[in-house]
């Protein structure tokens, strides 16, 4: 696949013929290129192989070499080459002509349809905006989902991540709030897949057809398959469509990411490859810079916002890990996702405790919002201090208040599932789309103990509360519901390695009777 650049200023075509250079070594991805008129400058793009080949340079060696990075295969790339100097950094299309449509990071349309027309030319490489451009106003950003509503709300115009290992969720949870926000977004949305699979990118162009979404879209994808640097920079394309339509459309823009950390790891490898002295973990010393060098382009401004939802995925689910500590930095809104509750059938898997967001406050989301978050955590901090008493001597050995605590923790888990339109295949669950308000009355209603008598599975994906009474009146609710909560309780804490609690509990009930006969023998028998 040729990887040229649709349109060739006349000033390309000048410095390509008065700056001609040679290739001198080829290692992996990394070329070193003599030049005898004039060095390239630092980001400069060179062609080589008839245009089929592209490098960036990253290094000045001496007063006549560089040392680039591919950003394609270098198969058939040989010492003595010729190479060309564009005079220029590498460019991204703008302009309304690249709505609806899927590109690479060269700009190159991969949707199998016509190149875009009416386009301008970019370079990736542009500062943040100054602080006086900056915009201060803070304002909710809902995505419909009941848990990131209620406890992790998002800002407009910030920077949300999703923390998460391995197939717990984040893809699925970013489709889904692609396909909630894209229908009630007035402005553009963009997609970026930087190191992900082709498969999930093929589908998502598939699904926002279906859906009617793609003519305010765009997709700029740089895969797994991709070589280092097109991984690198395929987000810093991504931004630069974003500003123009930020910029010059003065509209606001979805920027959607899957993967920050395969950014992360494509720098890594380009920095191992320029032969650099690698960090702590392996990971590349200038890590920090280049991360925040795309992450702080990411900005409201007076002329309009970008709103960035981000999936970042974590390293044996270590939290600590130098790519989630950098990441977690630039985010306004952080929402981890847990494999434990993955494992109990919790979706979204959202880690009730560990989340948190910088816009719940009583001052941006409203008294009561804030308090009624705080009181959701509290019960459910005191539900996990709970757990390991539950586990050593059963549910029956806790008092009646702790019992109540544990009641409404497991109807807010359940409460805050939520089926998704992303998964309504695999699952047969219709999704749903739930508004702020709901989610709130649902949540205060639950710790009201409104629905104490109603059994847990009443309220497990639904959407508004007021489908779990449209399912399941309660009929009989101290036969109902007071066993079924024991079991479940037991039933969780079994999985968890507390099995000793169902034998406890089991050996609980009252022991009275069995003996009783026996006395009644043994006085019969001293009668006589």
């Amino acid at each position: 696949m040729t990887t040229s650049i649709p349109q060739i200023t006349k000033l390309e075509n000048k410095t390509r013929l008065s700056n001609p250079g040679t290739v001198v070594s080829v290692r992996g991805s990394v070329v070193d290129i003599r030049f005898d008129a004039h060095l390239p400058s630092i980001y400069s793009l060179l062609y080589a192989k008839d245009r089929e080949i592209a490098i960036e340079v990253l290094a000045q060696l001496d007063a006549h070499r560089v040392r680039g990075i591919a950003l394609t295969p270098t198969q058939g790339l040989a010492r003595g080459m010729a190479v060309e100097d564009t005079g220029g950094p590498l460019n991204a299309p703008v302009g309304k002509g690249i709505l609806s449509r899927m590109f690479d990071v060269f700009g190159n349309a991969i949707d199998r349809q016509a190149a875009p027309t009416d386009v301008q030319w970019r370079t990736v490489h542009r500062a943040p905006p100054a602080l006086a451009r900056r915009s201060t106003k803070s304002e909710i950003f809902e995505t419909g989902i009941k848990v990131i509503d209620v406890l992790v709300p998002l800002e407009r115009g910030g920077k949300a991540g999703l923390f998460g290992g391995a197939g717990v969720g984040k893809t699925v949870l970013l489709t889904e709030m692609i396909h909630n926000m894209i229908g009630h977004q007035e402005g553009i949305s963009i997609f970026c897949g930087i190191g992900e699979r082709c498969r999930e990118g093929e589908e998502l162009y598939r699904d926002m057809k279906e859906a009617g979404v793609l003519p305010n879209m765009v997709m700029v994808f740089g895969q797994m398959n991709e070589p280092p640097g097109s991984r690198f920079r395929v987000g810093l394309a991504a931004l630069t469509m974003a500003e123009y339509f930020r910029d010059d459309e003065h509209r606001d823009v979805l920027l959607l990411i899957d993967n920050i950390f395969r950014f992360i790891q494509a720098g890594m490898e380009v920095s191992g490859l320029m032969g650099q002295m690698p960090s702590r973990l392996g990971y590349q010393p200038t890590m920090g810079t280049e991360l925040s060098r795309l992450e702080e382009r990411i900005a409201n401004t007076d002329a309009g916002a970008i709103t960035s939802i981000q999936a970042v995925y974590v390293p044996a689910d270590d939290l600590t890990d130098p790519a989630a500590v950098h990441t977690f930095s630039h985010l306004s809104a952080s929402i981890v996702l847990s494999r434990k509750r993955a494992s109990e059938g919790l979706y979204p898997s959202v880690d009730l405790l560990q989340s948190n967001s910088k816009m719940a406050t009583p001052g941006i989301v409203g008294e009561r919002h804030y308090l009624l978050a705080q009181e959701i955590r509290r019960t459910l901090a005191q539900y996990e201090d709970l757990k390991d008493v539950i586990a050593m001597l059963g549910l029956e050995q806790l008092s009646p208040d702790d019992r109540k605590v544990v009641a409404r923790a497991r109807r807010l888990e359940r409460f805050l599932t939520q089926p998704f339109f992303a998964t309504e295949q695999f699952s047969g669950i219709k999704g749903k789309l739930v508004s702020l308000k709901d989610s709130l009355d649902g949540c205060e209603r639950i710790l009201r103990d409104e629905f104490k008598d109603y059994p847990e599975s009443a309220l497990y994906m639904i959407g508004p509360i007021d489908e779990a009474k449209k399912e399941t009146p309660p009929n009989k609710p101290e036969a109902r519901t007071e066993p079924g909560t024991e079991s479940a309780v037991k039933a969780d804490l079994k999985s968890a390695g507390g099995s000793k609690s169902k034998a406890s509990s089991e050996s609980q009930p009252k022991p009275e009777p069995k003996p009783k006969p026996e006395v009644e023998h043994a006085v019969d028998t001293h009668e006589p």
